[in-house]
């Protein structure tokens, strides 16, 4: 209710870094989807992106409207004792949240009338006219009415308040899978006077459940022939399929060299510290810090804090034996403390487990480790937290 303030210059700062970021991690789908000039020029390993399990082969070569792949983003900041910003992870596909903050404004404002317009907060209220404005603007053609639809898996998702709320405020159709259907790779949406024509898809559903005929087989949730679709130009999907591979884990180590590749710029706002272990003297000194550090992934084994000796001795040990190469292994590890925007006390749930890349282990310092952070990282974490 009460929000953590940020400065006009702080602000300046996070917006500029962020434009920044996510231009070069536009331009990098871009290229990763067609030229692959950065693969070709050995600044990210190759075959780092092809094991990445979001590497979507079958929109090679789709071209998207404006060449905009990232229209929605949520980026996590932290930020360090010394007040440095620092780039948590991102998150391209299908990112969620913003209900929840233009819900907390309103409810602020009720409970403290005038504080917000005292501090000269800036306003936040006109998000969705904003998103909508962006939608209509992608529509394949030239239209001065498109339809746009936000497509969600159903009440039972965990976001479906913010499907609803976004829905209603940008005065667009909700819709399921079973209310869309494809006919001459066109998308049609079922209504009471008869099938209309979708341009745009706001969809809230991941990539594999999007479309049974060319990912996951079983899926409900998704639209038979979407992609075909798609790849014929006649509708707009946000985000772009195929996005995940841009705010992979290990991909994210990446971005820095991303920004000075495709901008020529030095990253505004940095990356967490992250070390790989292709890099063998990054592994030594992830050897010799080890017991000054709680591995999560596989192991995920905490006490108080303190990662359990047989579990470090095990991840010592598979360290040690898997064939180190970037599609095998990657690790990130902090040597600093952090403080959450989020509002947690000192801790480092700043990288977490990749369950695509499948000897992914991700390492984290934490010596001042409390109990709330232990709540903050477990919710971040999901199953790859155990207790």
């Amino acid at each position: 209710i009460i929000p953590r303030i940020l400065t006009g210059a702080e602000w300046e700062l996070i917006e500029r870094g962020i434009k920044q970021r996510l231009k070069a991690l536009n331009l990098f789908l871009k290229d990763i989807y067609s030229d692959q000039a950065i693969l070709k020029d050995k600044i990210i390993p190759a075959d780092l992106v092809a094991s990445c399990a979001h590497y979507t082969r079958e929109v090679f070569g789709v071209r998207v409207p404006h060449d905009l792949y990232v229209h929605i983003s949520g980026i996590d900041l932290i930020r360090s004792q010394d007040g440095t910003f620092y780039i948590l992870e991102d998150n391209l596909r299908t990112p969620s949240g913003v209900s929840y903050m233009l819900e907390n404004r309103e409810v602020t404002k009720k409970i403290f009338p005038g504080m917000l317009s005292n501090s000269r907060a800036r306003m936040i209220n006109n998000y969705p006219l904003l998103l909508h404005n962006i939608l209509v603007s992608l529509a394949p053609q030239q239209l001065s009415n498109p339809t746009v639809a936000l497509l969600t898996p159903g009440v039972f998702n965990s976001a479906y308040f913010e499907h609803t709320f976004l829905a209603r405020q940008m005065g667009i159709p909700l819709v399921e899978g079973r209310d869309l259907l494809v006919d001459h790779h066109k998308v049609y949406m079922k209504t009471t006077a008869g099938l209309k024509q979708v341009h745009v898809i706001y969809r809230r559903i991941d990539d594999e459940y999007l479309d049974p005929l060319v990912f996951r087989p079983d899926s409900a949730l998704g639209v038979p022939g979407l992609m075909s679709a798609y790849r014929k130009g006649n509708v707009a999907i946000v985000n772009a399929v195929g996005n995940g591979v841009a705010d992979d884990k290990a991909v994210y180590a990446y971005v820095p060299a991303m920004i000075q590749y495709y901008l020529n710029e030095k990253a505004i706002l940095p990356n967490v510290p992250t070390y790989s272990m292709e890099d063998a003297d990054a592994r030594q000194y992830v050897f010799d810090n080890m017991e000054k550090m709680v591995i999560f992934g596989y192991y995920g084994l905490v006490e108080n804090g303190i990662m359990l000796e047989s579990i470090r001795d095990l991840a010592r040990k598979r360290i040690e034996h898997v064939e180190v190469s970037s599609s095998d292994l990657g690790l990130c590890i902090t040597s600093k403390n952090y403080c959450s925007l989020s509002g947690a006390s000192n801790h480092q749930s700043l990288v977490y487990e990749n369950d695509h890349h499948k000897n992914f282990i991700c390492v984290v310092k934490c010596p001042n480790f409390k109990v709330e952070c232990l709540r903050v990282l477990r919710k971040k974490l999901g199953n790859a937290y155990h207790n």
